[in-house]
């Protein structure tokens, strides 16, 4: 099961970062977290990796109508987007919450999880 959506882009791995926290922003969505994955390996295992950011998105209305249908939703919270060094570009890859969403037996997530779907796909389509 194919569980996230990706684009490759040509421009430079910070610029493609800023790019998509703005486009992320015109999307209703917050990065409460950015964790750069290249710096953490370095600094914990002296590991050199590629250029790897994950950014942590929240669209606060979505995530709200989430955590009303489903207790412990948060535990998959918030959005994932990978930032990270590809062949031939930069690659930015989102989770798909449809997909996501299905380990969980809960009906009521599917609208609200489409809803997200949708405005994920638009942000990585956009760039």
């Amino acid at each position: 099961m194919k569980y996230t959506f990706s684009k490759i882009v040509d421009m430079p791995f910070e610029k493609a970062v800023d790019h998509v926290k703005s486009r992320l922003k015109t999307e209703g969505f917050g990065v409460l977290t950015e964790i750069d994955v290249r710096a953490t390996l370095k600094k914990k295992l002296d590991a050199d990796f590629r250029n790897y950011t994950i950014l942590g998105a929240c669209n606060p209305p979505f995530a709200y109508q989430a955590l009303q249908q489903e207790r412990m939703i948060g535990a998959m919270l918030p959005c994932n987007i990978i930032v990270q060094d590809a062949e031939g570009g930069t690659e930015i890859s989102a989770i798909d919450p449809v997909a996501s969403m299905q380990a969980v037996d809960n009906p009521a997530l599917g609208k609200v999880a489409g809803e997200v779907q949708q405005k994920l796909k638009r942000v990585i389509e956009s760039l």
